[in-house]
């Protein structure tokens, strides 16, 4: 018997699976499975056992399903859908270490099963941080484990996806310590959240991307002198450690920011609180200012997704801007129609790609898609046809509340979307 390592060619989370025999039987699923050269990323942050060594275990374990060979087995297993997976985690050791490795959820993605949720962070009115996944599929809010203590309150952190399934947070100020360089990582395939190297350079309020499964983070401010910065550095999961790129033209706190035709577009506050924005171009590692028609009408919350950008148009997220690049305008509009109101409940926080559609997330929890690669064969500005709602049952509630809180003399927001992520497994 031959215990082996599997490596995801898109991601850098390494595990022992000892639940096939030999590399060879690996490679038969997942097409270019190698032998791991990359030394494990550091444990998980929740206190572990010492494990027995793997040379005092038996080669020879019981089948994963009883009367099928391995190999079956796991054609079945993997075509369990995603929201059972955490029942299928506890059923036995074997079926844990199965479904926590690269190789299972490798074999989903090479299959085009594999499920995208959407992971919302949450800022309630007195400023604690809560965070809830969405299963379009099945339209259901799933449990997830708490968010690490020092990131409940925190300010100004950063959020990003790599690899598809880890979702990071990183920098932030802590109300006591100032602000961090900490970052910490969530898995989607072991539901629990792991320690990343610390960044280069404490900050909050700064901007980050990923390109090409890069992490990238730019601006911001640092802790006591309340002044923006100039540096940049960027996080690499395969060497797993953080490095310096070059500094910005000028200091700048990031309000604004998209990746589109790889590039890097940010538009925020510079020393002077006068507004600027810079492109960043990762092959010659250059920051440049830019001003055109794009930077004139970019708004946010904004997305791109196929070559196109989009940016919403209106408070509540009902109409979308698109913009065409060789016009250097934001001329196209695709419109629902169907507006909702200007309460900060109502209001559009994020717009993220899902499932080669159009998310668009509201701050009471409702959730609309567009179908965008439809636009094109629309005539004027109608395209209420695009648009779906797969989660508006908090839309009702929020309007009956809003109404209560009004005539009670109390117009505050009872909470606020602060990032919202799309994780595949």
């Amino acid at each position: 018997c031959e215990c082996f390592w599997q490596v995801d060619t898109t991601a850098c989370l390494c595990r022992v699976d000892a639940g096939l025999k030999t590399v060879a039987g690996a490679k038969k699923y997942v097409p270019r499975t190698k032998l791991c050269l990359q030394p494990s990323i550091k444990p998980s942050i929740h206190p572990t056992r010492n494990k027995a060594a793997r040379s005092n275990r038996s080669c020879y374990q019981s089948p994963l399903l009883p009367g099928l060979p391995d190999d079956l087995a796991i054609a079945c297993l993997v075509r369990v859908p995603r929201v059972e997976h955490r029942k299928l985690r506890v059923v036995c050791k074997r079926w844990y270490r199965l479904l926590s490795g690269n190789f299972f959820y490798s074999l989903r993605k090479s299959l085009g099963i594999a499920e995208e949720w959407i992971y919302i962070i949450k800022r309630d009115r007195e400023g604690k941080i809560s965070w809830h996944a969405f299963d379009p599929v099945y339209q259901l809010w799933q449990p997830l484990p708490p968010v690490p203590k020092e990131y409940s309150e925190a300010l100004g952190f950063g959020c990003a996806v790599l690899s598809g399934c880890h979702l990071y947070l990183f920098g932030g100020k802590d109300l006591l310590k100032g602000s961090m360089r900490r970052v910490i990582f969530y898995s989607a395939r072991t539901n629990k959240w792991h320690r990343a190297p610390d960044m280069l350079r404490r900050r909050h309020f700064f901007g980050s991307c990923v390109i090409k499964n890069r992490l990238y983070v730019a601006g911001g401010e640092n802790e006591g002198v309340h002044r923006s910065l100039r540096s940049a550095e960027v996080y690499d999961p395969n060497k797993n450690r953080w490095s310096f790129i070059s500094d910005m033209s000028t200091a700048m706190v990031p309000f604004i920011g998209v990746v589109y035709e790889d590039k890097w577009f940010l538009k925020g506050l510079g020393p002077h609180r006068q507004v600027m924005s810079e492109i960043y171009q990762p092959e010659t590692d250059s920051w440049y200012p830019f001003y055109n028609g794009m930077v004139a009408g970019w708004r946010n919350p904004c997305a791109s997704l196929n070559g196109q950008l989009y940016a919403l148009d209106c408070k509540d997220g009902c109409k979308l801007r698109v913009y065409d690049e060789v016009g250097d305008s934001w001329s196209k509009h695709i419109d629902s129609k169907i507006h909702l109101g200007n309460s900060r409940a109502l209001e559009a926080a994020a717009l993220v790609p899902l499932n080669g559609k159009l998310c668009i997330i509201r701050n009471n929890m409702s959730i609309s898609l567009v179908d965008v690669s439809k636009s094109n064969d629309l005539k004027g500005y109608t395209a209420q046809h695009l648009w779906e709602t797969i989660a508006g049952k908090g839309q009702f509630k929020t309007l009956v509340t809003n109404l209560w809180s009004s005539l009670a003399g109390r117009n505050r927001l009872k909470s606020h979307i602060v990032h919202c992520q799309v994780l595949q497994a």
